[in-house]
């Protein structure tokens, strides 16, 4: 039997993502999508590769055993990094949908899945960007003969004020001493309050810097792909230069080798600790941007035929091996630091702000030209957590006009609504901008963004799209999408494994639970507490919520709603070769003329 193909099966008249047909005409602005595959990859880089590569890759695996770190980092990164990455990914690209239309299309029994990823980058959108206006500080502070936080006298260090460097460390007998690095971070960029009941006035530096960093955010992403993929040539790479600078100047200083033997000897004992296993769990999630929305709203904008398989192989690779060489960087510099005053490595061992406003600042007042460094160390930052920053705001802004196109594709409107976005998660962001907004930002970071979270989510993802949608069905649109199928493994993960090991660290999560505390001293009050149980409840109940709403709109008998719910959108279909060839064509949802579904094969869901 000969196969009749329409025009959108012949490759190569698939390239750009298809338009909803009602929106096809002169009135509406196209959706968008990537000049070529380089906008794409630099895009997705810029969002992986962030802070945490870091400031807390490095850290976690010196804490957590060294070498030895690296065996459940990589049983982490196989099981669950990949095939999640790769998951949302290609759910983008098949359905070219922002982060919430896409469940909605392939189960919409699950749409709040969509709503979760949203939550959780709604709540980045607010904190994240405060990172960067603490880096605007400093950078501004560099401009100088000496760094402000290299030694004491000024008008905010106070009487316990002790240089380190100076003087001999194991001479200090003062309990109280407290080194100019601290009191800079503390007193002249925090100036912090006793704690988050005290709240106090507004620290206008800061705002003035946060203002900045959501103007210069703005504009990087105000035309969508068009604007963000010319802005990743410069923001994506710009960090890696810095990196490889930082990288030279710090394994030719004394110490070093120290440093780096503290980084990476192995300690096999360790991984007899659970805590190290979730560790790992958790920095793959961390640092992947998984379970965010961001992956499937950059991978919405890819030609349909993109390999897509191939791209989340090599930026996984990218991102973890940019963590490995990042650890270099950092723990020779700390060995310089360790060796310069005579103290064991533990005692300079930061991660974290910890590491990027006080650590490292710190070691680079030991070196020559001590502003330059500091200078470019800052502009590192900046540039790693600004496309990580506006990605994040791309992909929300995504999400909302896939939602509503026929509101958000009209002339200026997605540009006003960038903009209203914008202005809004700056004015939640000021609290953060006050003395007491380092206890506001710590609950954002520890309970809005936290590891619980992406794991719940990441559970969902791939009972959605491994049992409901079905991982065969899935596969079948991959290989209409790139002509192979990927290699069988992820496929059990995504079924068994992922949803099993997020299971298992989400449990020990709860079970494991201590309150949390800043800088290991300070306690939040029960109403602190309180509001990030509140914010770490706001994504996760939608899954939960919109399962119960879902089944309670949904007209007929249970059977019949669960039928409905689990069957894909009548307009998900696949574009390339196979579309004709699919054995799930012909079971399709159709609605009758009574509002039914027709008749819908076991074999389209695991049900």
């Amino acid at each position: 039997m000969v196969q009749s193909y329409s025009e959108s099966d012949v490759p190569g008249k698939s390239q750009i993502p298809e338009k909803n047909s009602s929106l096809d005409n002169g009135d509406y602005n196209e959706r968008g999508h990537w000049n070529n595959k380089i906008e794409f990859v630099l895009s997705v880089a810029g969002e992986i590769i962030g802070l945490g590569n870091v400031w807390r890759f490095p850290y976690l695996c010196y804490k957590n055993g060294g070498g030895a770190f690296f065996v459940p980092y990589v049983i982490f990164f196989v099981c669950c990094g990949i095939p999640v990455f790769f998951l949302e990914t290609a759910l983008g690209q098949f359905t070219s949908e922002g982060g919430i239309t896409c469940w909605r299309k392939v189960c919409p029994l699950f749409e709040g899945i969509g709503y979760a990823t949203q939550v959780i980058e709604a709540h980045l959108n607010v904190y994240y960007i405060v990172i960067l206006a603490w880096a605007i500080f400093y950078l501004f502070n560099c401009f100088t003969t000496e760094l402000p936080w290299a030694g004491c006298g000024h008008y905010w260090n106070t009487e316990n004020c002790v240089d380190y460097y100076g003087e001999n460390a194991t001479n200090i007998t003062n309990p109280n001493a407290t080194s100019p690095v601290i009191e800079f971070w503390e007193r002249r960029v925090l100036k912090i309050s006793d704690g988050i009941e005290h709240m106090g006035g507004m620290r206008w530096e800061l705002a003035m810097c946060l203002a900045l960093a959501w103007f210069i955010c703005y504009f990087c992403i105000w035309k969508g792909p068009k604007s963000t993929g010319k802005v990743v040539y410069v923001t994506a790479t710009f960090p890696y230069v810095m990196l490889l600078i930082l990288l030279i100047r710090g394994v030719t200083l004394p110490g070093a080798y120290d440093g780096i033997k503290f980084y990476l000897y192995p300690d096999i004992s360790r991984l007899s600790d659970p805590q190290v296993w979730v560790d790992a769990g958790t920095q793959i999630f961390f640092s992947y941007a998984i379970c965010l929305g961001c992956l499937t709203a950059l991978g919405s904008y890819n030609a349909y035929n993109n390999n897509c398989y191939r791209d989340c192989i090599m930026l996984c690779c990218l991102n973890s091996g940019t963590s490995f060489v990042a650890g270099f960087a950092i723990f020779s510099v700390l060995g310089f630091m360790a060796y310069e005053q005579n103290v064991p490595i533990e005692a300079v061992a930061e991660s974290g702000p910890g590491l990027a406003f006080i650590a490292y600042p710190k070691a680079v007042t030991m070196m020559p030209l001590s502003p330059l460094w500091a200078c470019l160390f800052f502009m590192m930052l900046i540039f790693l957590g600004l496309d990580s920053q506006f990605v994040c705001v791309e992909s929300l802004v995504t999400a909302v006009v896939d939602m509503y196109p026929e509101t958000f594709r009209r002339g200026y409107r997605r540009e006003l609504l960038i903009l209203g976005m914008s202005i809004v998660s700056f004015f939640i962001g000021l609290i953060m901008c006050t003395e007491g907004g380092m206890y506001v930002f710590q609950l954002f970071d520890s309970y809005a963004a936290s590891g619980m979270c992406l794991l719940f989510v990441a559970i969902f993802e791939s009972i959605c799209i491994g049992w409901v949608y079905g991982s065969d069905r899935f596969y079948l649109n991959i290989e209409d999408m790139i002509g192979y199928k990927p290699v069988f493994f992820i496929k059990w993960c995504w079924m068994i494994l992922t949803p099993g090991i997020c299971a298992g660290i989400f449990l020990f999560f709860l079970i494991k639970y201590k309150p949390l505390k800043y800088n290991n001293v300070y306690t939040y009050p029960d109403w602190g507490y309180g509001i990030g149980w509140f914010m770490a409840m706001s994504s996760m109940v939608c899954i939960p919520l919109g399962i119960i709403w879902m089944i309670w709109k949904t007209p007929g008998t249970f059977s019949e709603r669960m039928k409905k719910l689990t069957t894909p959108s009548p307009d998900l279909k696949m574009r390339g070769k196979l579309a004709a060839l699919s054995p799930y064509a012909a079971n399709d949802a159709k609605l009758k003329a009574d509002g039914k579904i027709s008749t819908i094969s076991e074999k389209e869901t695991h049900f």
